[in-house]
């Protein structure tokens, strides 16, 4: 029940067996933690992308740090689910595409396929969005051109194809810390009331007393829990080599899960630097209307009295859009061969999502001009929110099957936070979605 596989996945292709990260025998603690670290890396990308930017800029500019809270809580939800994503894939040496193919029936499995998918070209919409308005940020490069521009990072896909897992995830790592770098001198510039700050991890009323504070609350939950992302981790965890022993998975278990939190946390810091960065810098001064990342470089300068500030801000947008692009490959390539046993080139693959997601840009940009990439972009979360029980009602399944996951099953507690999260996501959307239609 419990042997793992010897091989793993490939960087980007699945089908593609390049060899897994070997653990060595008898090696100290420190040493097995940093074979283990990295594949939390590859997940936690997906929670700095440009629409979580567009849906922190928003809520931070309009409601202070009042909604700092959810950027938290979500956070927190993310580890949690994550968390159970790598235990079903360890446990049972099966992605969370793989079991729902081997358990569901063929009209439920090509259904969740088909939301899976849609949860990727949503999120690559948002990496198309914020790639092209970073280079119109840094090179004044029209919005169009910038987007179509992004159709080339195919190229960087194949580039990488034959590099080993770790080299991809040192280059994640780079990225993130090129973001973290930016936004760590970005709130030395600003001078964030860290008084308040704190005070804001307190759940408020706002969201309750103002829709309009709902709706991005939303927007952050659907673009800090991806669903992709819970296919996505219980497949590279399988990139480390252990014994098929109880006491080695065990061991496995409990440095992926830590490796999965510290780089969510960071991920976490991240997206509060962002919201609290808009909270201080615009809200604080007047500038409560800045609902999208233009206004807010624009702004950021005279704001800040920096000239720095709006340069640092594109360079780490345009580091948050091309670090989202490889996890998507990825994510697209382990849904195919999971649900529908469907193998296809990565570049293949690669250009089909960027394809699909530049139409609606394309158009979005041509029609509704420059203005809409705000729109857009938060309205492309509210879509990743959508589709989260999709994923999240599988992961739960598998998670608590003790035929399945044997000792390594979810426990009462477990049990409980995950259902309540499966409750408390659905009943948001179906407000959101009454809201809407209403």
């Amino acid at each position: 029940m419990f042997k793992l596989p010897t091989t793993a996945t490939a960087p980007f292709c699945p089908s593609e067996v390049t060899g897994s990260v070997r653990i060595p025998a008898g090696a100290p603690l420190w040493r097995r933690a940093l074979a283990f670290a990295g594949p939390g890396l590859l997940v936690s990308v997906g929670y700095v992308d440009p629409g979580n930017w567009a849906t922190d800029i928003e809520a931070g500019s309009k409601f202070g740090f009042a909604l700092l809270w959810v950027v938290v809580s979500a956070s927190l939800a993310a580890i949690l689910l994550q968390t159970l994503s790598l235990r079903v894939g360890l446990v049972t040496g099966k992605d969370l595409a793989r079991l729902c193919h081997d358990h569901y029936g063929r009209r439920t499995n090509i259904f969740l396929w088909l939301m899976a998918e849609l949860s990727i070209i949503a999120c690559d919409l948002a990496e198309v969005l914020g790639a092209a308005l970073a280079l119109h940020l840094l090179f004044d490069l029209p919005l169009l051109a910038g987007a179509a521009l992004t159709a080339l990072d195919t190229l960087i896909v194949l580039g990488l194809k034959s590099h080993g897992f770790r080299q991809l995830e040192a280059i994640v790592l780079g990225l993130i810390l090129t973001i973290a770098t930016c936004f760590g001198i970005e709130l030395a510039l600003v001078g964030p009331d860290w008084g308040a700050v704190a005070a804001a991890l307190t759940p408020g009323r706002t969201v309750i007393d103002h829709p309009e504070a709902l709706y991005l609350a939303i927007g952050i939950l659907g673009a800090t829990v991806m669903p992709h992302n819970l296919y996505l981790h219980s497949s590279i965890v399988q990139t480390r080599r252990i014994g098929a022993d109880e006491a080695s998975q065990r061991e496995a278990i409990r440095l992926s899960t830590l490796d999965a939190v510290l780089s969510l946390l960071l991920a976490l810091l991240l997206n509060a630097a962002i919201l609290t960065l808009a909270a201080s810098a615009f809200h604080a001064s007047g500038h409560q209307q800045v609902s999208d990342i233009e206004n807010a470089h624009q702004l950021l300068g005279p704001v800040v009295g920096s000239a720095l500030a709006p340069v640092l801000f594109a360079v780490a947008l345009l580091a948050a859009g091309q670090n989202s692009t490889f996890t998507g490959t990825i994510a697209g390539q382990i849904l195919m061969e999971g649900f529908v046993n469907l193998k296809i080139p990565c570049w293949q693959r690669r250009l089909a999502t960027r394809t699909l997601a530049l139409v609606p840009a394309l158009l979005g940009i041509a029609l509704l001009g420059d203005g809409a990439v705000a729109k857009l972009l938060v309205a492309s979360q509210v879509v990743l929110s959508l589709q989260l029980p999709f994923a999240l009602w599988p992961l739960l399944r598998f998670s608590n099957d003790r035929a399945l996951m044997g000792r390594f099953a979810n426990g009462p507690l477990l049990r409980l936070g995950g259902g309540a999260l499966f409750v408390l996501i659905s009943g948001a959307n179906l407000w959101l979605v009454t809201a809407l239609l209403g």
